[in-house]
């Protein structure tokens, strides 16, 4: 059987923090901690390590809703957030900061368990495409490394690029390493005798 999951509620207020406990207990199994006081959020949130944070607040400023954010680990977790009211460009600055949820004109029992749902879900999405997109760069980085080496080695040995990339091949698998760490080697030691 899982573990339930564990929700930290961040709500200043005593009443809309037992409503809020109250309604998630309805909606499922969780293990929930109240934070009552933003005044040392982050360690607070990173001592529990919650699988979702959940922000109540009434109507936040740009720095409060970043400050918020930031605190409760955006990219570690998923963050949902509950605002009465919003001005301009406050949904984009939550965004931004990482929130997975922004949902304006309240928190209502009701859809207290879809919001969640949908910030879990926005969450494990966006830290797909991050993952993704980090091996796409470290794999056009390394294509970049292995073509530089393969021009110096087309250039200091008369190597057509097939010819350079089989040397390139044959000496990582000579030295039992990777081709991107022989190339990078080669360019390191090239870059030095230049």
């Amino acid at each position: 059987m899982a573990e339930p999951l564990s929700i930290v509620v961040v709500e200043s207020d005593r009443e809309r923090a037992l409503l809020i406990v109250d309604s998630l207990r309805e909606a499922g199994d969780y293990k929930i901690t109240v934070v009552g006081e933003v005044t040392g959020l982050a360690r607070r949130i990173s001592e529990q390590n919650p699988d979702v944070v959940l922000i109540d607040i009434a109507n936040p400023s740009r720095d409060t809703l970043e400050e918020l954010a930031l605190a409760s680990g955006p990219m570690d977790r998923p963050v949902a957030m509950f605002v009465d009211r919003s001005g301009a460009g406050l949904t984009t600055s939550a965004i931004e900061a990482g929130v997975s949820a922004y949902v304006v004109d309240g928190l209502r029992a009701d859809r207290l368990k879809p919001v969640l749902d949908a910030a879990v879900a926005r969450f494990h999405m966006f830290r797909r495409m991050r993952t993704e997109l980090a091996a796409t760069r470290r794999a056009l980085e390394e294509r970049k490394v292995i073509d530089r080496a393969k021009g110096l080695l087309m250039k200091a040995r008369g190597l057509d690029e097939d010819a350079a990339y089989a040397l390139l091949r044959r000496t990582a698998m000579e030295q039992n390493r990777k081709i991107v760490d022989v190339a990078e080697a080669l360019v390191t030691a090239a870059g030095l005798l230049s």
